[in-house]
């Protein structure tokens, strides 16, 4: 694995780049690429970010998000993964990243999962509470001093993928990357409220009979919240609109792990797990193909909803401390 040193050394010598992270982007993912973003124009190095999929509208409060593309419009030098574990995380994008393999691109993967395959030329991978963390560092190896807004970008990074701070992966360096960005300007009492904590009436609804219906097995080890497509219709939902009902449950008691099924199409399940410590979820979401962290992980899972719900319960049921 190279070093963040040796990583901006490759990014410095980029003529132009292109950022990309994974689908269904969440507050790390969107931070760490629109970070890197302005640290390479504060470099002079043209770049763009892309990303599959809709950004979910609460994170437009920051400037510049409505930059992202679908694709890549520009033929950039190099091809630049940020929080992405493996390409299949790219989702439509994965073809035109292996495109860029084979034309000879200068890849770069920069992360922080522990389930990352190293599928770059140049890979740094260090497990964090945020990748954001890791882009921080970055963007100090690259001499760049951080404005107002890559602050912020930086923050909500941080914020989101440590549970503002409160998952038990968050130690002094998390706080130092922090420091580094409130320092530099972020706004996390603007941060914490509009992108963690702000809510239509409508997600409130749906949040409540969500939560309301949550399902316990392994003798309450193990919860299930299920998010149907009728629910996001009934409120006139997106998906994005989920996001944070899987750790609803790590708040009761007796539950070790705790999972969030959202209904993507009839018989296709997005799969997001949660854990106290005493289950390595990783190891849960790599039994049906998927990855991420020891407390925090997904999977993508087919069938009616029994079916998803006893795949996943065996697999977590095996993985219990008797």
């Amino acid at each position: 694995m190279n070093t963040l040193k040796e990583i901006a050394g490759v990014i410095r010598r980029l003529k132009s780049a292109v950022i990309f992270t994974h689908m269904r982007p969440d507050g790390d993912a969107l931070g760490s690429a629109m970070a890197l973003s302005r640290a390479l124009f504060m470099l002079n190095i043209p770049n763009e970010v892309v990303n599959e999929g809709e950004i979910p509208a609460k994170f437009f409060v920051l400037e510049g998000m409505d930059s992202i593309k679908k694709a890549p419009s520009l033929n950039a030098e190099g091809y630049i993964c940020v929080d992405s574990s493996d390409e299949a995380r790219l989702g439509y994008l994965q073809p035109v990243f292996l495109a860029g393999v084979k034309q000879g691109k200068i890849t770069v993967n920069i992360d922080h999962h522990v389930s990352n395959t190293r599928y770059c030329k140049y890979n740094f991978v260090r497990n964090r509470a945020s990748n954001c963390e890791n882009i921080a560092e970055l963007i100090g190896e690259l001499g760049v001093s951080p404005d107002r807004l890559t602050a912020n970008y930086l923050m909500t990074g941080m914020v989101t993928d440590s549970g503002a701070f409160s998952h038990s992966d968050v130690n002094g360096d998390t706080f130092r990357a922090a420091a580094y960005a409130a320092d530099a300007g972020a706004d996390v009492s603007m941060i914490t409220y509009e992108i963690f904590k702000k809510q239509s009436k409508a997600r409130a609804q749906m949040y409540a009979e969500v939560i309301s219906a949550l399902r316990y097995e392994l003798s309450d080890a193990f919860a299930v919240a299920l998010v149907t497509q009728d629910i996001l219709r009934k409120y006139g939902l997106r998906q994005d609109a989920t996001e944070g009902i899987v750790d609803f449950a790590l708040t009761v008691e007796p539950v070790e792990v705790s999972v969030c099924l959202m209904e993507v199409k009839k018989g296709q399940y997005k799969v997001s797990l949660r854990s106290k410590g005493k289950v390595n979820v990783n190891e849960v979401a790599a039994t049906f193909g998927g990855g991420g962290h020891v407390l925090a992980s997904g999977c993508m899972l087919f069938g009616d909803p029994e079916e998803v719900i006893d795949k996943l319960s065996f697999a977590v049921r095996q993985r219990l401390p008797l």
